[in-house]
């Protein structure tokens, strides 16, 4: 989830952008042609210049509208093992928990969430069954149970604006 869609499912005000910025964050959840020069082919799509394109990526990225951009590779069909996994902590565990999580190489995103299980993040590894093992290992570490919540059906959400 990108950093806009979890401030609008906070009911955190979004930032004003300007017609380019959310021109910009519009055609790049579409992702980049693969050429030689795909920053340039978007910007000419959007009718600025390479340089401008990518100013205003980095000023969304440095100011924390986007929090990543880059490739999405779906492990499971790469021959790896992809879930969705939450943890119930309690509140005053919760920095530590966090960071043990997050060192975990196989966690791809960790987001906060106000709800009984209110650790929530994506596992991805190299094998199937290295779901389990890094359940386990986060388990062990932790002191605390993983939910394991395995995709049963895939679906892409975009958040675009009006441009």
């Amino acid at each position: 989830m990108s950093a806009i869609a979890e401030r609008k499912e906070s009911g955190v005000p979004l930032p004003e952008f300007t017609a380019l910025e959310r021109a910009i964050i519009n055609r790049l959840q579409y992702g980049l042609p693969l050429t030689r020069s795909p920053y340039k082919d978007v910007a000419d799509e959007l009718g600025v210049s390479e340089n401008t394109l990518l100013q205003h990526l980095k000023t969304l990225l440095d100011n924390g509208t986007l929090t990543r951009f880059g490739p999405m590779f779906h492990a499971g069909e790469m021959g790896g093992g992809l879930t969705l996994a939450a943890m119930r902590i309690p509140e005053e565990d919760f920095v530590r928990v966090t960071e043990q999580v997050n060192s975990f190489p196989e966690v791809a995103h960790n987001y906060r969430r106000e709800h009984e299980l209110n650790m929530w993040f994506v596992l991805a590894t190299e094998t199937p069954g290295g779901i389990a093992d890094t359940i386990r290992r986060i388990e062990s570490l932790t002191g605390y149970p993983v939910y394991n919540m395995p995709k049963e059906q895939e679906f892409h959400v975009h958040l675009h604006f009006e441009v």
